[in-house]
């Protein structure tokens, strides 16, 4: 495959790889306490921009040096990955402030905590990544290319995944009062739920905490 037909198909993955399960749940908990379509569409692309910088980093080191990721790291990487969607699952059903302060829709952005969940669900994405493509590409400088280009396409996915939430949200807002709160609490039950469903599928079904553990790159 040329190099460009295989940075658009990094674009197109990257996209797609944005709609997984475990990313949805986790921004629309954040989106989800927002009125406005503009702070929310920053808050998904301040998540895209952290898992695209640990996907090339993280992704770039195992490319470059050839590195092999032993199962228990790969899983540990997914579990940690289940605490952040528990955790934010949890303090969106804390209260008013929760994850993010009750002031972000007077226009301060937690540009911190989206920026750093984006990084923990890069940091268990990334190595999964690259060792598919490490398999595929055997050019160090193409598959370094692809893994950029497919982070891109990770962040315009994200973007596009929150904004398309946000209209609604945000036409509920206007049209309901008690639609906020509401939508906090439905998004913190998925987020608590999916992330405890993580914590036990990594921990237990695929062996984290057993004496063989299982991992396939995916």
């Amino acid at each position: 495959m040329g190099l460009l037909p295989l940075l658009g198909l990094g674009l197109l993955l990257g996209i797609r790889h944005a709609a997984d399960p475990d990313h949805v749940v986790a921004v629309a908990a954040i989106a989800a306490r927002y009125k406005r379509v503009v702070p929310a569409a920053l808050v998904g692309a301040l998540w895209g921009l952290g898992h695209s910088l640990t996907i090339a980093v993280v992704g770039g080191l195992i490319l470059v040096f050839n590195l092999t990721v032993p199962p228990r790291i790969g899983l540990a990487l997914e579990f940690v990955v289940g605490l952040a969607l528990t955790l934010v699952g949890t303090l969106n059903l804390a209260g008013r402030g929760g994850f993010l302060t009750a002031s972000v829709d007077a226009g301060q952005l937690p540009r911190g905590k989206a920026f750093i969940l984006g990084l923990v669900h890069g940091l268990a994405g990334s190595a999964a990544v690259a060792l598919l493509v490490l398999a595929t590409v055997k050019d160090s400088r193409a598959a370094a290319l692809y893994l950029l280009v497919f982070g891109l396409g990770t962040l315009l996915g994200m973007m596009l995944i929150t904004v398309a939430f946000a209209f609604p949200v945000a036409a509920l807002a206007d049209r309901f009062s008690w639609s906020g709160k509401g939508l906090r609490v439905a998004t913190g039950l998925i987020s608590l739920g999916f992330g405890l469903y993580v914590l036990y599928r990594i921990g237990f079904v695929d062996g984290l905490f057993s004496a063989h553990p299982n991992w396939t790159p995916a």
